[in-house]
């Protein structure tokens, strides 16, 4: 088994929920009837997010205002994860920086690494002990097609989402056995906010877009029979496949030449 069946007691937490994929899952999730735990940095668009689906679904819904680019803040929603008996676990908060790694500020490339990689490690790791110990339980990361391969100007991005991917299959397989899960999403390009912030849109192939309902509901049912992986699309598991497989020599002009046909940076 995975994710229990809701009920007053399988609250799934979900970061990064005030808007795009996170917001989705929210009310996917509360279409299920599972009461939920929203944590994001703006505490209006959580209030708005928690009476849509509170009100809509009949559920309970509380809503944490934090930036887990905050060591303390982590150790507040950690803490939380690993007293309470909590039966999911979305790790949806994350941000993507474009251009060349060398001109780009490297405090946010560094907020960048703490807030895809660092904090979703910490938070995993606080909900599992408890999720192992009552036999159930699933924890669903967010990675990204991006981190099959390497992605030039999006270099940390894609970093980040490779650690996502390996940790995330890794402690997968560890848990197997005890009712535990965790799955890795790995999204295509997706119309979201974070697309316009990170100005992704210009390294993206419109055909293979997915919209973020129907990402959160591919993602749902992944942890609903705890699955290792999830990519939601035709387009986006054809570049996944090829990114896993094809050779680097191949694979980084190939890119290059992407980006000058759409273009993108590059020379």
């Amino acid at each position: 088994m995975s994710l229990p069946k809701p009920d007053l007691q399988t609250t799934v937490v979900i970061t990064g929920a005030s808007s795009g994929i996170g917001a989705e899952l929210a009310r996917g999730l509360a279409r299920r009837g599972f009461p939920l735990l929203l944590v994001a940095r703006r505490r209006e668009r959580l209030d708005d997010l928690a009476n849509e689906v509170g009100q809509e679904y009949s559920i309970a819904v509380e809503v944490m205002t934090l930036d887990l680019n905050d060591a303390k803040a982590r150790a507040k929603l950690a803490g939380r994860l690993h007293s309470e008996p909590i039966a999911g676990l979305c790790n949806s908060a994350g941000f993507g920086t474009s251009g060349l790694f060398h001109e780009l500020p490297v405090e946010r490339e560094s907020e960048e690494v703490t807030l895809n990689a660092l904090a979703l490690m910490e938070l995993t790791h606080a909900a599992l002990p408890g999720m192992v110990e009552r036999g159930a339980g699933a924890v669903m990361n967010i990675a990204s097609i991006a981190g099959f391969q390497p992605v030039p100007y999006m270099a940390v991005y894609s970093a980040t989402k490779a650690f996502v991917q390996t940790f995330s299959e890794a402690v997968h397989e560890e848990l197997h056995g005890t009712g535990v899960s965790v799955t890795c999403l790995c999204p295509g390009p997706v119309p979201t906010e974070w697309a316009e912030i990170a100005n992704a849109e210009r390294f993206s192939i419109p055909m293979a877009q997915v919209s973020p309902r129907d990402v959160a509901e591919a993602a749902i049912g992944g942890m609903l029979v705890g699955r290792r992986t999830v990519v939601p699309g035709v387009v986006p598991k054809v570049v996944s496949t090829g990114g896993r497989f094809a050779p680097r020599s191949l694979l980084l002009p190939g890119i290059r030449l992407g980006n000058r046909f759409r273009g993108g940076p590059g020379r």
